[in-house]
C-alpha cells in the first residue's frame, strides 16, 4: 500500500485478538526499528508476549484488552526527544499497518514491567505503542479544518495543502491536533501548541506531512 492509503487506513485500536505475530513480521519490524534507531539515535525496542503492561487500572480505564505486544520508545534525554520519538514512532506505526497489524499510541494507560525493555543511563521512556491484530480496524478520528492548523489557501502550493491534509490524519493525544504548519517564502515551519504530549504529536504530524507533501521538513 502507498503512504496515503496507509495513513487513511490506520486508526487507533485498543482491543486485540489472542493471536501471535508471525516471526517474519516481527523480523520486518525489527529491521525497521534498527533503521529508525540508527537514523534518530534512539533506543526503540519491540516487546512481545508481555501482557503485564496493559493489566493495570489505567489500562483497563483506557479500555485496553488483549494487548501484549508493544514498542517502547526510549532515547537519550534532551529537548528534542519527544518530537523525535513521535516522528520515528509513527514511521513504525505505518510500517506495522503495512504488515497487517493494528496499533495505538499509549501515553499513560500502561505500567512499566521490570526487565521488559532497557532504559540505559541518560535515557528515558517517552511513550509506548501497542500493536497486534485488532478485534476491529478502529474508526477515523474527527479532524480540524485546514485553516485551524495552517495557512493553506490560494497563496500556498498544492503540495503544502496535501501535507497538511496528511498531518490531520495523524493520531494525537486526546485528538488535540495542537500543531501548526506555516508556509512562507517557499519554506515550511511547524510548531507544537500547548497540551499533553504536544511535542510527540508534532513529530507524528511532521512525518505525515512529509509523506503527504513529498517534501522534507
Amino acid at each position: 500500500m502507498d503512504a496515503k492509503t496507509l495513513m487513511n487506513a490506520r486508526h487507533s485500536v485498543r482491543q486485540y485478538e489472542n493471536k501471535p505475530i508471525p516471526a517474519e513480521i516481527l523480523a520486518a519490524l525489527e529491521q525497521e526499528i534498527t533503521v529508525c534507531n540508527q537514523e534518530g539515535s534512539l533506543h526503540i525496542q519491540l516487546v512481545t508476549n508481555e501482557p503485564k503492561a496493559f493489566d493495570c487500572f489505567m489500562a483497563h480505564y483506557g479500555k485496553f484488552s488483549g494487548a501484549k505486544n508493544y514498542l517502547a520508545l526510549v532515547g537519550p534525554k534532551g529537548a528534542g526527544l519527544d518530537e523525535k520519538c513521535g516522528y520515528y514512532g509513527e514511521r513504525l506505526v505505518l510500517k506495522a499497518q503495512a504488515l497487517g497489524l493494528n496499533t495505538c499510541w499509549v501515553a499513560m494507560s500502561y505500567s512499566k514491567t521490570p526487565g521488559a525493555f532497557r532504559i540505559d543511563s541518560g535515557e528515558k521512556l517517552t511513550v509506548v505503542i501497542a500493536l497486534g491484530y485488532g478485534k476491529t480496524q478502529g474508526v477515523p478520528h474527527k479532524s480540524k479544518p485546514l485553516s485551524a492548523v495552517s495557512n493553506a489557501g490560494s497563496n500556498t502550493p498544492d503540495w503544502f495543502q496535501a501535507g497538511v491534509e496528511a498531518a490531520l490524519l495523524a493520531p494525537t493525544a486526546m485528538n488535540q491536533q495542537k500543531f501548526t504548519f506555516t508556509y512562507a517564502d517557499g519554506k515550511v515551519s511547524a510548531k507544537a501548541g500547548m497540551g499533553f504530549y504536544a511535542k510527540v504529536d508534532l513529530g507524528i504530524a511532521k512525518y505525515h506531512f512529509e509523506l503527504g507533501s513529498n517534501h522534507k521538513l
